[in-house]
Parts: C-alpha cells; structure tokens; sequence
C-alpha cells in the first residue's frame, strides 16, 4: 500500500492553490462530489479513490506548469478539495505495506 500522507506532505504547489482547496474541505460531501470530480465514478473507500485523485491532481499540476491553455484553476482545486478530504477519511495509524 502506498503512503498516501507522506505524498500529500510532499506536494508542492503554490500557497494560494492549497489554501483555496483547504476551505473547501468543508464543505466536501463524497457522496455528491466525488462522482464528479472522478467523471461518474464514486470507488467504495479512499484506498481506491486516492490513486486516482493523485494521478488527476499531478496530470493537472503539469498542465499548470507547461502554461498549456487547457489548464482549468476550478478542476484543480475541486481535485485538491477531493484528495485532502479522502485523506482525512484514512485511518490515522495506516502504514505503507
């Protein structure tokens, strides 16, 4: 299993994009807008969810560093909120295996 904590710990992105995301941690409901955010798709716990979320986030990351005109500032954060919150639903003292 993957260390999802120590790769959140290790993201760095521009103070304004994570703060942005942290207030809309709040108010993140997983059954509405995990669907969304995951294109019709909502996996049963964040084991399966936060992969995907990671790759998302880092194929938008780029995006945003290339300067490519697709890159969409609301996707990024709405992705971000996503990740932060499916974080938090992993248990406090889960290892990498």
């Amino acid at each position: 299993m993957t260390d999802f904590r120590s790769l959140l710990a290790d993201l760095r992105r521009p103070c304004l994009l994570l703060r942005a995301a942290r207030f809309g941690v709040e108010d993140f409901r997983r059954d509405r807008d995990l669907k969304r955010v995951l294109n019709g798709e909502c996996p049963s716990g964040p084991e399966k969810s936060l992969p995907r979320l990671i790759a998302e986030e880092e194929r938008l990351e780029e995006t945003r560093r290339i300067g490519d005109a697709s890159y969409s500032l609301n996707r990024h954060i709405e992705v971000l909120i996503a990740l932060i919150s499916e974080l938090r639903l992993l248990p406090r003292g889960q290892q990498p295996a």
